[in-house]
């Protein structure tokens, strides 16, 4: 007799970078039985990184990360699952990304759904602002260069405008973007990749 295998729940998380304002923020819908390494390349994806530093999650008293990438590695992330961590609805848990700048996002499980079967890959279904650049700072630089930006009477005015680009808009966000790439299997595993 075979076991039919039930398809795993859906999760419903809000990532919101900690210590930025306005907010930074998204809202992704996955099935549960997503690795945090998977999860990991997730969030580069739909936050708008480029994965190009050492990342790790802090979720309860436990911290997960790539055992590659870092030997002082608590657990292996890509050996645990996303409902086996974060069992229940209103769990958070930090997910850290590039030590020097300390990007710090808050991941929020808001809801735990009955499996969709139609859920064959992440889907981005809100979200506000830009990523901030890289190498920018962390929060409080990020938050100095809107103000430079937004002033050209500032001293750095034109030198920071030639470091970000003047095409940089902090209130862009696509959710339309973000989910072509996320419909990609490609764009995840080599997420951030140029």
């Amino acid at each position: 007799m075979m076991r039919t295998v039930k398809p795993p729940k859906t999760y419903q998380l809000k990532i919101s970078l900690k210590d930025v304002k306005p907010s930074v923020w998204r809202r992704i819908q996955l099935p549960g039985d997503t690795n945090l390494h998977q999860l990991h390349l997730i969030l580069q994806v739909v936050m708008g990184w480029t994965n190009s530093h050492l990342h790790l999650f802090n979720i309860g008293p436990a911290t997960y990360s790539d055992p590659d990438a870092d030997e002082e590695c608590e657990k292996n992330e890509a050996k645990f699952i996303l409902s086996k961590v974060a069992p229940a609805e209103g769990m958070a848990f930090i997910y850290e990304y590039d030590f020097g700048d300390g990007w710090e996002h808050i991941v929020k499980v808001e809801k735990i759904l009955f499996a969709d079967e139609r859920l064959v890959h992440p889907v981005c279904l809100a979200g506000k602002r830009a990523c901030p650049p890289e190498d920018c700072g962390g929060p409080f630089g990020y938050m100095e260069l809107l103000d430079t930006i937004n002033d050209p009477e500032s001293d750095n005015y034109d030198e920071m405008l030639d470091w970000i680009g003047e095409d940089f808009d902090s209130e862009h966000f696509d959710c339309k973007e973000i989910n072509e790439m996320l419909s990609d299997p490609d764009a995840i595993k080599n997420a951030g990749i140029d």
